[in-house]
């Protein structure tokens, strides 16, 4: 008997379909991969901002031409595929021909939203219709259930196959990820209060070519350094003193929030939600202001064997209940 064929239709987002792929594929699926809006060439790059970016920096926006590019390129993965099921993150940059497809093909397919709700330009009436939809936020299902809505609720995750903990330690306080004022905020007051602390990501490097890729020259105070691979941001926010997790205005827990504790990081996390997958105090640590995370920044840094006693309870958690094979188990027990 043949497997199944699995197509992940997704975007390239930091490379976590690579992590959803190897945990359906560890459930015996053989499984293929589209990522609707990877620009893999430099052609592709140049062709993305000269197309599409940069005339939405002058106001000449035309999300027509990009979701064309984008669900041609999804039909003809489908058409190439063939497959047994689809597994669509996010996807809302693709157009209704690429679902009338799937419906004409009669191919069973979920929906698997691992960002907010009003990030995408779904309408009730469309989830309603598609079928099995996942989110990462709690409320959020919640609120789509109540409404008539398939809708299934499937925190992030953390995939134990891509880095290994290495034990190092560099003392310093990370953060890694987008740039939002909160997180500016924060990260400045630690550092005025004599924490080290270090930014990672396109949107708070000072390299030139970061400050013209993100159309903006001017950068906060705060050190920082260039975009890094999943893996190492994995292996940064272990290797930290301490890895802070800041949410922006989001409904669900960041992938962090599983990233960090599962590398054998110590996670000092703003949201008191966390202790629904973590014991706070004994696996995390949660902040409810700014003085208090200064204090648990320099505890981290002067105290190592507290630091260590969090580090390993809150890998044995990660690895016991929030991996991605945990989180694709739930997803695969909904096909109809």
């Amino acid at each position: 008997m043949r497997s199944l064929r699995l197509l992940l239709v997704t975007p390239a987002f930091h490379g976590y379909h690579r992590s959803i792929a190897r945990a359906f594929a560890g459930r015996g699926y053989d499984v293929l991969t589209h990522c609707y809006d990877a620009y893999e060439t430099f052609a592709d790059k140049l062709r993305n901002k000269a197309c599409f970016e940069f005339p939405a920096r002058l106001g000449f926006d035309d999300p027509a031409r990009a979701e064309a590019w984008a669900t041609r390129r999804a039909l003809a993965a489908l058409s190439t595929a063939q497959p047994d099921r689809v597994v669509v993150i996010k996807g809302d940059t693709l157009g209704p021909e690429f679902w009338q497809d799937l419906d004409a093909r009669r191919t069973p397919r979920i929906l698997w939203l691992y960002d907010d709700l009003r990030r995408h330009r779904y309408t009730e009436t469309f989830l309603r219709a598609v079928g099995p939809v996942v989110s990462y936020a709690r409320a959020e299902a919640l609120q789509l259930s109540e409404r008539g809505i398939e809708a299934t609720f499937v925190p992030n995750a953390f995939d134990p196959e891509l880095a290994l903990p290495s034990g190092r330690r560099t003392g310093e306080i990370v953060f890694v990820g987008a740039r939002y004022p909160n997180r500016v905020e924060l990260l400045t007051q630690l550092g005025q209060a004599g924490v080290p602390v270090r930014a990672y990501g396109r949107e708070w490097s000072h390299h030139p070519f970061d400050r013209l890729r993100t159309w903006e020259l001017a950068r906060p105070s705060v050190p920082a350094e260039r975009d890094i691979p999943l893996d190492r941001a994995y292996a940064v926010q272990a290797e930290a003193a301490a890895a802070v997790n800041i949410h922006g205005l989001q409904a669900g827990l960041a992938m962090r929030t599983f990233e960090v504790p599962g590398m054998g990081g110590l996670q000092l996390a703003d949201r008191q939600d966390i202790g629904e997958f973590y014991d706070v105090g004994k696996e995390v640590m949660v902040f409810g202001s700014p003085s208090e995370l200064v204090d648990l920044a320099l505890r981290a840094k002067r105290d190592p064997a507290w630091s260590e006693r969090l580090r390993a309870a809150g890998r044995r958690r990660t690895l016991a209940q929030h991996t991605f094979a945990h989180r694709v188990a739930e997803v695969d027990a909904l096909w109809a």
